[in-house]
């Protein structure tokens, strides 16, 4: 962890926090709703800062796990349940329509949603969007052993994921993970799958979310073993194998597929060096291994192929940003499929604070910036909305009880309720964080 990804985590969570704030602060003073404390980061104890203005004290905590507006009359984190104990007066929440406290309570998340539809807007717009297109893989994909669990075969070109049409190699890496079927085109012909939950399991194991498929390259020799049979034949650096056994070979996948099978034989290969043919014979290893690694730069090179560039017009880029924010929620949704998955143990791979901080760029990336805090915007929307006292959700679905039967929820039931939902919510943090600083200390991130 560096001194950079942290200030970009805090930078984002600052904004993405103050503005979640300001969609509860706004209607609650619109609708002449007493506002007693408005911070960013929490202060038990003691705040860094702190300043009163208009009968608010807005400040700034030493905790910077989020933030909070405390709104007069309402059952919050905070616990505070004295002043509930008197008559309700007309500038608190308790004393607000159903319709009024319901808006206040939704002003965080509209806020989160429509904040990640304009950064995705504005990026798609001033920056366009770069990726690696499934199309370009003129003779489909190299597939490691995880993916070929899940049913994928080297040689596939993927097609649809769940029906939708799968053009970016880096969401579709991630969408099959949460997928029901996938469609590809096998030997010509189109082929629909369901999706093997133990592959997905060993992907997860193995962190190869982003290599359980990958594009496919020549077979360009790099470095050779000093031990290896390769180079004790005479391969050198730069020689391209382009066949064994009198089989061409187009790609490293195909070679790595035929080796094991002359474990410890004699095996011809066909070689261009200086694009002029040759031919080495060798033997393979006890393992299958001739004992030499491939040329990094060819595959780059290769994989660059298949990467384009979408410019947006204003037009276009404000509906592409909502197609991005809600392609966002979705896979947000999605992940708890494998999550709570016991044959997948999503929950293994939950990270906390440490782990997001990890993954931001260890240089100033605004580009990446803004995409992380658009993204991490759309989930604590997500997250919020879950239906658990202690969270917007929990509020939510309480005055939405209100509304439809017309009769409020009991003032104990909402402080046990509430109560309840902290205790969790307070829980499930001690678990996360757990997990984050297990997997620091034992160098697993």
């Amino acid at each position: 962890m560096t001194f950079i990804q942290l200030f970009q985590f805090i930078l984002s969570i600052s904004i993405l926090v103050v503005l979640h704030e300001l969609g509860h602060f706004i209607p609650a003073k619109y609708f002449k709703t007493r506002v007693e404390k408005f911070y960013l980061f929490f202060d038990p104890w003691f705040s860094i800062a702190k300043k009163k203005i208009g009968g608010t004290e807005y400040g700034i905590g030493w905790l910077p796990f989020g933030g909070y507006v405390k709104i007069a009359g309402m059952v919050d984190e905070s616990m505070d349940t004295e002043q509930l104990k008197k008559p309700a007066e007309p500038w608190e929440f308790r004393s607000k329509p159903a319709w009024q406290r319901l808006i206040i309570m939704m002003g965080g998340v509209t806020v989160n949603f429509f904040l990640a539809w304009i950064i995705y807007s504005s990026l798609s717009y001033f920056k366009g969007e770069t990726f690696h297109d499934n199309t370009k893989f003129t003779d489909g994909i190299s597939v490691s052993d995880a993916g070929r669990k899940m049913g994928l075969q080297t040689g596939d070109k993927i097609l649809r994921i769940d029906g939708k049409p799968a053009e970016r190699m880096e969401t579709s890496t991630i969408n099959m993970l949460f997928a029901d079927e996938v469609t590809v085109e096998r030997n010509g012909k189109e082929v629909t799958f369901p999706i093997n939950e133990n592959g997905v399991a060993d992907v997860l194991a193995e962190n190869e979310a982003k290599l359980y498929f990958s594009h496919r390259y020549p077979t360009v020799i790099d470095s050779l073993v000093p031990t290896g049979t390769a180079k004790a034949a005479g391969i050198l650096r730069g020689d391209k194998i382009v066949g064994i056994n009198g089989k061409p070979i187009r790609y490293f996948d195909e070679l790595t597929a035929q080796l094991p099978q002359y474990k410890n034989k004699n095996i011809t290969l066909d070689i261009l060096r200086n694009n002029v043919p040759r031919q080495i014979v060798l033997k393979a290893d006890a393992a299958g291994k001739i004992g030499f690694s491939p040329d990094q730069k060819v595959a780059l090179n290769e994989f660059d192929k298949s990467e384009v560039t979408k410019n947006y017009t204003v037009l276009e880029a404000i509906p592409r940003g909502l197609t991005r924010t809600v392609d966002v929620l979705t896979m947000q949704i999605k992940q708890f499929k494998i999550v709570f998955n016991t044959t997948t143990k999503g929950y293994k791979k939950v990270g906390g604070p440490i782990a997001i901080i990890k993954q931001m760029p260890t240089t100033i990336d605004w580009e990446r910036f803004w995409s992380f805090t658009a993204m991490f915007s759309v989930w604590l929307a997500f997250l919020n909305l879950i239906p658990i006292p202690g969270l917007d959700g929990g509020h939510v679905v309480f005055t939405l009880w209100e509304m439809i039967t017309g009769k409020p929820v009991p003032q104990k039931v909402l402080e046990n309720a509430q109560m309840i939902g902290v205790v969790f919510l307070l829980g499930l943090m001690v678990l996360i964080f757990g997990n984050d600083i297990l997997k620091w200390v034992t160098g697993k991130f």
